[in-house]
């Protein structure tokens, strides 16, 4: 079994890589693999709306790590999104990946991500972090997946990787986050070898605009 941590701070090696990095170390301490996975410090276009990743089933910009992220869903069997707090929202050029990542997806008739875990997490110096991990959740429960919750908002705290260490309890948060996600991912594994079948899917997918 394999998570992969997906690390949306312009900064590699900063506060978003120190969080993921504690619930990575409790996911191998749990002999569950990991990757991490950056998206990069250049620019990460937003979506252009032109609908041609329902034919190409991969997004047509093809100058960042979007297509690299999403032809590699199937190799992994959970996934942690973390991004840090940029004026009390998600940093712009994760919104970007995300938006792009999981639109292409979705209208490509693809579903890597459905009954797998996942989790989002999010670090800020001091404010913003509830607004941005809601932000980020939105993605997550768009795409029938399980999420994975800790003993608290998955946050941490701190203006650099040094005082993020300092957050005692934010790194707690961490080590439950990844603790929980390697003891689903074990019974999902366990449910799979007993023959518990999946949730039934319903072959038509209703949209109901509001407006006729």
């Amino acid at each position: 079994m394999k998570v992969i941590l997906v690390n949306g701070s312009p900064h590699e090696k900063g506060c978003t890589f120190t969080a993921l990095s504690e619930a990575e170390k409790t996911l191998n301490e749990e002999r569950i693999d990991t990757e991490l996975f950056w998206i990069g410090n250049k620019p990460i276009s937003g979506c252009r709306a032109c609908e041609a990743c329902g034919k190409l089933g991969r997004c047509v910009i093809s100058d960042d790590r979007v297509n690299e992220f999403t032809a590699r869903l199937d190799e992994f069997d959970g996934y942690i999104f973390g991004c840090p707090v940029h004026f009390a929202g998600m940093a712009g050029n994760m919104v970007s990946f995300m938006d792009r990542a999981f639109y292409s997806v979705s209208r490509s008739g693809k579903s890597p991500f459905m009954f797998k875990p996942v989790a989002g997490v999010v670090s800020a110096r001091r404010a913003g972090t509830t607004a941005a991990l809601d932000q980020l959740n939105k993605y997550l429960e768009y795409m029938q997946t399980v999420q994975i919750t800790s003993r608290y908002w998955n946050m941490v705290h701190g203006n650099t990787p040094e005082e993020v260490l300092q957050d005692a309890e934010g790194l707690q948060i961490m080590r439950v986050l990844g603790r929980n996600m390697a003891w689903f991912l074990k019974l999902k594994e366990a449910g799979i070898k007993a023959g518990v079948p999946f949730p039934k899917l319903e072959d038509e997918r209703l949209q109901t605009n509001f407006i006729r």
